[in-house]
């Protein structure tokens, strides 16, 4: 008797086979199962192109019907016009060094006659009076949330609507300030210090000292210790003002700034805590100064000049301590008359969101800039500007959803977010969401080229994004660091906005470039403020000459009353940076620019960034950075380069949610962050990754870096590794991962390091 085969029937009930009976199974139960997966994934993919398809012809139906009613309504023959216009030139067109200048002028500059910030913001007063002018959200709550790693976050709950104050009630506010500073013992020309957050009472103080001519310098809040300690030794103030929340910083190294005799807290909600400073050191609430000054009888005080100094603004560059720049009003209110020819058609109901720190010289003359234009300005920050920011508490809205801004700044890194934040939004969708999403920005961007919008797409694609910062916002300027282009048409695309790149430096109070509202190019940071002259110097050493065609390539050097004075008491660098030459100063910005036939500028490279590798190879680690920034797994990146090397190795911060899931599909979820950066298979993924990105980028392969270690601390302003900005700090990270670096070009090993 032969064997028989066993098993179950429906009931439970044994069923027997002959070996000899032929099998009955089903065809599809023959299948693997990893068969069928891909069968049911090639029918997905089969479903996802057929709906596609059928997308695009009713697409190409709607375009066909409603492109001559379009063409009516958007007058495309007006941008047409723009993109061929000509926003600059040489003042002498047969010498290739000669300074390039703005032509295209705003018929009408209220700034005409204005000289320092002072008369700025009077002019303001007198012309808006009763106007919104301020905007603050009033902080409710606060709560403190722990997490595993020890870290601690302050969540904030705010009020539901923004407070305002007109023009008159913040310039009554800046007189009383006014009196209670020489009440205190504040004197003409004789430094203050502000060390704080972006707030309303950081930019009264500004105004106030503004008025009495007072100059302050200005400290990054995010600076560390020595930073801090450095720049109030330096200026050798006696007056700091600060926030409560910094209080506790500046307890530490109060032993280390023995000059100090007065310092203003601006208050939060909390009980604060003012022991442990020197009894000769006096802790007041600022708004016992603006009480003090309200009771004062008025005074008068001298104004101040065009050339008096208005700010020493310490910058935390990328290299070395921070220095200090001298800013005069003349040069401040340069850039906001600049701004003018740029941004000239703004309407009442534009709202600007001020969340960028004050202690920049752009966030100050942008919104002096708006308080001529009477564009009211809502203060808020990076932690609770949207519904997602760290600060806010859950069911709290962000400052963009309650204030619906029309107008805000961006920095790259902000821009590079935003982009990765969608395109991991839509990857969780399903695959026809995914297709769909890529060719309505295609579809978009196509039309865009043409002169025409998309009013359909953007409604019922493009809105939810844009309701990140509050659904209204329809210009965005960026600045600070390099902006691919990718990024660039991908934010301008996405949330539906003329998307601005702008170009300067803190030495020229932030003035140099700026796009056009009118100027749709992408990868160039558009042509010279007035006011401002731009030429470009050559620089042998890495082949750029102003008579490279087509082209003119050279270092850009920037002269006009914008300039600073320059570093305040470094005289050597002051002399190595500033020039004086035909009547003219001019700064010399170390940066690398191309200059366009329409008089529009191109950064394309930067000194300090470039190595030479073994074989003699320049690489611009800039160019690098900023093209592998886009890749998703990366939420920063800093190439390095070695002379006696041919290859490049980067220190990655990865992207926390792309690092999670790029561990879930190597099967490592379980392992914590600090692990995930030291495993080989995961290392070697984000080197495959990365390599891909360059390639896509068509970097060349000795751009692209050999080597990659991942690091798990975060690069935040405070830790010194990046300024304010987020720009990286190029010396400081090599020198925090010298012992990684090391070991990755003493290694063996390709793409992969072990981490120290």
């Amino acid at each position: 008797m032969k064997v028989a085969n066993a098993g179950k029937g429906r009931n439970g009930t044994v069923k027997t086979r002959s070996a000899e009976e032929p099998a009955t199974e089903k065809p599809c139960e023959r299948i693997s199962t990893p068969q069928r997966e891909q069968e049911s994934v090639s029918s997905m993919d089969l479903k996802t192109e057929i709906l596609l398809w059928l997308v695009k012809c009713i697409m190409f139906i709607y375009d066909v019907i409603t492109l001559p009613v379009y063409f009516l309504i958007m007058k495309p023959w007006v941008i047409w016009r723009a993109r061929n216009t000509v926003w600059a030139k040489q003042i002498r067109e047969d010498d290739p060094h000669s300074p390039c200048v703005r032509l295209v002028r705003n018929c009408i500059n209220p700034l005409e006659g204005i000289k320092t910030m002072d008369e700025l913001f009077r002019m303001s007063v007198v012309r808006y009076g009763t106007k919104k002018c301020v905007g603050i959200r009033d902080v409710l709550s606060e709560a403190d949330e722990y997490f595993k790693n020890g870290k601690v976050f302050k969540k904030v709950r705010l009020s539901d609507e923004y407070k305002w104050f007109s023009y008159v009630d913040i310039d009554q506010r800046i007189e009383n300030l006014c009196k209670g500073m020489l009440e205190l013992g504040l004197q003409p020309k004789k430094q203050i210090a502000i060390f704080a957050e972006t707030r309303i009472e950081w930019m009264l103080t500004c105004q106030a000292c503004f008025r009495i001519n007072v100059p302050v310098a200005t400290l990054y809040a995010t600076l560390g210790e020595d930073g801090i300690a450095h720049g109030l030794n330096e200026t050798e103030v006696k007056h700091i003002f600060t926030s409560q929340e910094l209080l506790p910083k500046l307890k530490k190294i109060i032993g280390k700034i023995p000059g100090i005799t007065n310092i203003v807290f601006m208050e939060g909600i909390r009980a604060v805590d003012t022991s442990g400073f020197p009894e000769k050191v006096s802790v007041i609430p600022f708004s016992q100064l603006e009480n003090m000054g309200n009771a004062c009888d008025p005074v008068s005080y001298e104004p101040p000049e065009p050339h008096d100094t208005a700010i020493f603004m310490y910058t935390s560059g990328s290299t070395g301590i921070p220095k200090g720049v001298i800013l005069s009003h003349k040069n401040m209110v340069m850039t906001a008359s600049g701004l003018l020819d740029c941004i000239p058609n703004l309407d009442e109901n534009d709202v600007y969101i001020g969340y960028l720190p004050l202690a920049h010289s752009f966030e100050i003359s942008a919104e002096a800039f708006f308080f001529v234009m009477g564009i009211p300005v809502g203060y808020s920050s990076p932690h609770t500007m949207t519904d997602k920011g760290t600060a806010i508490m859950a069911g709290c809205k962000g400052d963009a959803t309650v204030l619906k801004p029309t107008i805000m700044c961006a920095v790259p890194l902000m821009a590079d977010r935003i982009r990765k934040g969608v395109t991991e939004a839509t990857r969780q969708k399903s695959k026809f969401a995914q297709e769909f999403f890529q060719f309505a920005l295609k579809y978009k961007l196509f039309w865009f080229k043409k002169g025409f919008g998309t009013p359909l797409l953007n409604r019922l694609i493009f809105k939810k994004i844009k309701e990140m910062v509050g659904g209204r916002v329809r210009i965005m300027a960026c600045g600070g660091a390099p902006l691919s282009p990718d990024t660039h048409e991908f934010i301008r695309m996405s949330l539906d906005v003329q998307m601005l790149q702008a170009y300067g430096m803190t030495e020229t109070a932030a003035s140099a470039t700026l796009m056009a509202i009118n100027d749709f190019s992408t990868g160039r940071v558009g042509a010279p403020l007035i006011n401002c002259y731009i030429r470009l110097v050559d620089w042998p050493e890495g082949n750029y000459h102003a008579t490279d065609k087509p082209f003119p390539r050279g270092e850009i050097v920037i002269g006009g009353d914008c300039v600073s004075s320059g570093y305040f008491k470094n005289e050597t660098l002051t002399k190595e940076c500033f020039k004086e030459e035909d009547g003219i100063r001019w700064f010399y910005t170390g940066d690398i620019g191309e200059l366009h036939p329409d008089g529009t500028f191109k950064i394309i490279d930067r000194k300090k960034d470039l190595v030479k590798l073994q074989y003699g190879e320049y690489i611009s680690l800039g160019k690098v950075e900023s093209e592998l920034k886009t890749c998703p797994l990366v939420d920063n990146i800093c190439v390095v380069g070695n002379g006696f090397h041919d290859y490049l190795v980067a220190l990655v911060v990865p992207n926390t949610e792309q690092l999670k899931a790029l561990a879930k599909r190597l099967g490592k979820e379980d392992l914590p962050m600090s692990k995930l950066c030291h495993d080989p298979a995961v290392i070697s993924a984000f080197s495959s990754a990365i390599m891909e990105q360059g390639q896509k980028s068509k970097l060349m392969r000795t751009e692209i870096p050999s080597k990659v270690k991942l690091c798990s601390e975060e690069w935040l302003p405070e830790s010194g590794l990046v300024t304010a900005a987020f720009k990286i700090r190029r010396k400081y990270i090599e020198q925090f991962y010298q012992n990684s670096i090391d070991e990755m070009y003493n290694s063996s090993l390709n793409g992969t390091s072990k981490s120290t």
